[in-house]
């Protein structure tokens, strides 16, 4: 199946010009969704690399994911019968992409330096914004983004782990995976309710190893308690967020938002490490936001009709 076809059932925006209003202001929400997300899951990783030397990278992604599927469970309280074929495969897919995301990116942060990890992963949902735009500002739009990501790297990556860098690029195809797959699950399932399930199945993936890695260090209550805020901050609220985002955008405009990740973990960086921004960084940050405001600005193309419709 084409990777355009695959994100069309997806796509959000295709109201009629009548409603034109209600689509504008679900956009402007989805962005709002978007970026709330980013910060959170931005912020949560600097509170992740403390746990680090507590539970390992393996321990701190089951941590994440276990104690965030506990949480959804509880709140949206899922019902698992009465499903179809079809939508177990959903939630299965979803749940590996979430669990083999999460599992690369933290053995990339633990190989190589986070704004590197993180500008690498994100060509996985930039490729997606490419092949899902279907527009010729979609993929303009995607290389002045892809520009600025490069820009904010220092222009290279050399010198890296190359373990380390692997990790990230398969956090990235997992990244773009998960997009689509979210998008499905939101589709289908109403609330966050395809989400709570999927956190479970990545957590289930991911338990083996976590225990294997960590042991009795995750029952730690210090590591318990930081774990949970990692849980809160890098995974429930912020993929709940894109849940209800990926209602209100396009996929294609979705996943080219997520190359704001590396400018918001520069500013993270800056904010609570006192990591200083150059003004080559700056200028990489805002051509990676003006990316994202014309993507989101640029309308998706309407599906072709029918001869005689």
């Amino acid at each position: 199946m084409p990777a355009g076809a695959a994100v069309a059932g997806v796509r959000a925006g295709r109201l009629g010009g009548g409603a034109r209003g209600r689509f504008c202001g679900g956009r402007l929400g989805g962005v709002a969704l978007v970026v709330t997300g980013a910060l959170s899951t931005q912020f949560g990783a600097a509170v992740a690399a403390l746990l680090f030397p507590r539970a390992g990278a393996l321990g701190v992604v089951t941590l994440r994911l276990t104690l965030a599927a506990a949480l959804l469970m509880l709140i949206f309280r899922p019902r698992v019968r009465g499903h179809s074929r079809g939508d177990w495969a959903v939630l299965c897919g979803f749940g590996v992409a979430l669990g083999g995301m999460n599992m690369a990116i933290y053995q990339a942060i633990d190989r190589i330096p986070l704004g590197a990890a993180v500008t690498l992963e994100v060509l996985g949902p930039l490729t997606l914004s490419v092949l899902a735009g279907r527009r010729v500002a979609s993929l303009l739009w995607a290389a002045l983004a892809l520009g600025g990501v490069v820009l904010l790297s220092g222009g290279g990556f050399g010198g890296l782990d190359p373990a380390g860098v692997a990790f990230a690029l398969g956090a990235g195809c997992m990244w773009a995976t998960y997009i689509v797959m979210s998008a499905r699950a939101g589709a289908r399932f109403p609330r966050a309710d395809g989400l709570a399930i999927a956190m479970s199945v990545g957590a289930v993936i991911s338990l083996p190893v976590g225990v294997a890695s960590a042991g009795g260090r995750l029952v730690d209550p210090a590591t318990l308690g930081l774990g949970l805020a990692v849980a809160v901050m890098s995974s429930g609220l912020p993929y709940a967020l894109d849940q209800f985002a990926l209602r209100r955008l396009p996929a294609a405009t979705f996943a080219l938002m997520m190359s704001l990740a590396p400018a918001v973990a520069a500013l993270a960086g800056y904010l609570v490490l006192d990591q200083g921004l150059t003004a080559v960084q700056c200028a990489a940050i805002g051509m990676v936001i003006a990316a994202s405001i014309g993507a989101v600005r640029t309308p998706p193309r309407p599906a072709a009709r029918p001869e005689g419709a």
